[in-house]
């Protein structure tokens, strides 16, 4: 997970993102949004007092602040990061609806034990090399409170259009995606006893009359991503 690799794409992303994802006929805030929705209509479902606090882990330049804000008002909403040129687009987008904070890689993460009741992370993991993945779940998994949820979407490499998006996308030549099994097994490793993953973005937007089926097929491994919601 190097800063300068995100650095290096920073001011263009959104604009890299908005052509690469063409072919799904979406802005990138439909994907950022309906990512925090399901968040929040999960957490909610399983009858959760509301967050008192949310961490975005890999906030980048901010997709998901203005979201987390709409969905969790009245939590604290924290959002890290190792690209500091990343952050300052964030603050610039959101000035003010999140704290944002840069991490250095490699260490402990700057937060204090049972800090947050969500740690949400929206397609980083693919970009960190997959040797750290459970040693940084376990940081993770430190962060939340009692009853607290980790949940990483993440690109799903068994959809071919997905495969192709991320061949062809600047910012992830040197992704290596990872599958929903391998994340789970991961996600238990580091200490997470609860750990399942269901299947999101099934549909275009030119067949977006479909959505609705798509809750009943988060079972069906062929969504473009997928979601681990993973808690003791």
């Amino acid at each position: 997970m190097e800063a300068a690799e995100f650095d290096k794409f920073a001011e263009e992303y959104l604009a890299l993102h908005q052509e690469n994802i063409r072919v799904s006929g979406e802005h990138p805030d439909y994907f950022a949004r309906y990512k925090i929705d399901e968040v929040a209509r999960r957490w909610k479902a399983e009858g959760r007092a509301a967050p008192t606090a949310v961490l975005d882990f890999g906030t980048g330049i901010g997709a998901s602040i203005p979201w987390l804000a709409e969905a969790f008002p009245d939590a604290r909403r924290v959002g890290i990061d190792v690209s500091e040129k990343s952050l300052a687009i964030a603050e610039r987008r959101f000035p003010g609806q999140s704290e944002l904070v840069r991490y250095e890689g490699g260490g402990d993460l700057p937060f204090a034990p049972e800090s947050f009741d969500i740690v949400f992370s929206s397609c980083v993991f693919h970009h960190i090399e997959h040797e750290e993945h459970t040693r940084l779940m376990a940081g993770l998994k430190r962060l939340l409170k009692p009853g607290g949820v980790l949940v990483v979407f993440e690109h799903n490499p068994i959809n071919p259009v997905t495969r192709h998006i991320v061949a062809t996308c600047p910012f992830d030549e040197n992704a290596v995606l990872v599958s929903a099994g391998t994340l789970k097994a991961r996600q238990k490793a580091a200490g997470f006893h609860k750990v399942d993953a269901r299947f999101t973005a099934f549909f275009p937007a030119a067949l977006k009359m479909f959505r609705p089926l798509e809750p009943m097929m988060a079972a069906i491994p062929i969504g473009a991503q997928y979601y681990t919601w993973a808690h003791d």
